[in-house]
């Protein structure tokens, strides 16, 4: 059984253009939650991209789903499919990357397979996934869920959540928190240049970092 729900809110722009000026592994020198896992790597380089979620569940081997789901997704939005578990099939290939190019999606982020890795690269549509696969979905009108709560990566996406993403790793966050996050990475960003100037005018990193006086401090306590 197909179940549909509405789509949520499109994030406001501006506050995706001040997401994706944080950088996915400085937001995790201080935050652990929302990261997904590992497994789910980037297929492009020097890319990050940031999103309104557009989830998709999608079990078994029957594509219908996210077929519906390239019908109704928005330019800017970030398709997020959770495959349960499915380790065999590929949840899509080129043309429904292609079709995701037309549509304007941002990117696309699966927990599972994908296929057609050469027209994925040669589309430039950003996709995440656990690997590739031959073996490909059919239409077969059994299953799938649009607009529902998913799991992927490890780590549960509501539709209308936050979706900040590069090669490094693929961030999810509740649309309140884009603000508070995003500036403190900003702020981090900006004050590791000093630390990058310091590095060039010949100080030592765990002098600048305080790391050394730390070890000095731990060895003389343990001399003690």
């Amino acid at each position: 059984m197909y179940l549909i729900h509405a789509l949520p809110e499109p994030i406001p722009p501006h506050d995706l253009a001040l997401l994706v000026r944080a950088e996915p592994a400085t937001v995790g020198h201080f935050r652990t939650m929302g990261f997904m896992d590992s497994g789910i790597r980037s297929h492009s380089q020097d890319i990050r991209v940031a999103g309104t979620a557009i989830t998709v569940r999608m079990p078994g081997t029957d594509g219908g789903i996210l077929h519906h789901a390239m019908g109704c997704v928005r330019p800017g939005d970030i398709l997020v499919v959770d495959r349960c578990g499915e380790a065999v099939t590929a949840a899509f290939g080129g043309a429904m990357a292609y079709a995701a190019l037309q549509a304007g999606v941002a990117a696309l982020i699966v927990d599972g397979l994908v296929t057609d890795l050469g027209e994925l690269r040669q589309y430039g549509i950003p996709v995440w996934s656990r690997g590739p696969s031959a073996v490909t979905t059919r239409v077969l009108g059994l299953d799938g869920e649009f607009c529902g709560m998913v799991s992927c990566g490890g780590v549960s996406v509501c539709p209308g959540d936050a979706i900040l993403a590069d090669e490094n790793g693929v961030l999810v966050l509740p649309r309140e928190q884009i603000t508070t996050v995003a500036e403190q990475a900003i702020d981090f960003q900006e004050r590791e240049k000093l630390t990058l100037a310091r590095l060039r005018a010949g100080e030592k990193f765990p002098d600048i970092v305080g790391s050394r006086a730390l070890i000095e401090s731990n060895r003389a306590a343990g001399v003690a």
